[in-house]
């Protein structure tokens, strides 16, 4: 209801000027250039800002992080320690560590020039795409962007990574985090599920059959956990996978 109304109120201006002249959607300097109005640049920014969540899962490393810490916390057994705010915490500040040298080419390339006014608003958010692709790019499988790229019957081994549209590489370079997110996340499973079985099988050669498993091995995880410092490896491991 909230956005329906903010809608409403940057459009106002708009339908108060639309009966005199059409002319409010753009606006032309003094060299004869012409460029979108306020309203439609604040507009526009609205309708980012509520597609910012969608674009910082297919656009950032946060898919891979988040599936990697909530598998680990499963395989730890802690049930919901530590909660899903303190997930996700880690997992934004993770990523926005990770994106940190491409947001500093976006604002050496595009945000300082429009400041400037030495570029418009579309060169900017081009040359802001550019980081982001690249980034993108180094990350993503190529048999993903092939599939995906197959489905619109294009074939991306003929042309330049910049000419990949973002219809493809989007969804390519989601599944590719999605792949490496749980091929990690089983990397990390396995030895604590190593535990819980060498735990189960003493209980029952002891003949401890109501004795359950997990009361023995959290504990013994924990310990682990705690004595490898896991939470600095899991972040180190995350981080690093991303250094080109």
């Amino acid at each position: 209801m909230t956005r329906v109304l903010l809608l409403l109120l940057l459009l106002l201006p708009l339908s108060a000027f639309a009966q005199d002249s059409l002319s409010v959607l753009t606006v032309t300097d003094a060299q004869g250039t012409q460029d979108y109005s306020v309203n439609i640049k604040i507009l526009a920014l609205m309708t980012l800002l509520g597609a910012l969540p969608a674009l910082l899962m297919v656009m950032t490393p946060f898919t891979r992080i988040i599936i990697v810490l909530a598998l680990l916390r499963q395989a730890l057994g802690t049930q919901q320690t530590p909660s899903n705010q303190i997930l996700l915490g880690l997992a934004l500040i993770l990523t926005f560590f990770i994106m940190t040298p491409v947001v500093e080419k976006i604002d050496v390339q595009a945000w300082q020039p429009l400041q400037a006014e030495q570029i418009t608003d579309k060169e900017a958010f081009t040359l802001a795409m550019e980081p982001i692709r690249e980034f993108m790019l180094s990350q993503v499988y190529l048999e993903d962007l092939e599939t995906f790229a197959s489905f619109l019957d294009k074939d991306i081994s003929v042309v330049n990574d910049k000419d990949i549209p973002f219809s493809i590489l989007m969804p390519a370079f989601l599944t590719s985090e999605l792949k490496i997110g749980f091929v990690t996340g089983l990397m990390i499973f396995i030895p604590f599920l190593i535990i819980d079985l060498l735990v189960a099988s003493i209980l029952m050669g002891l003949g401890m059959m109501m004795m359950p498993p997990a009361m023995v091995s959290l504990p013994m995880k924990l310990l682990v956990f705690i004595a490898i410092d896991g939470w600095t490896l899991i972040s180190d491991t995350l981080v690093r996978g991303f250094i080109i």
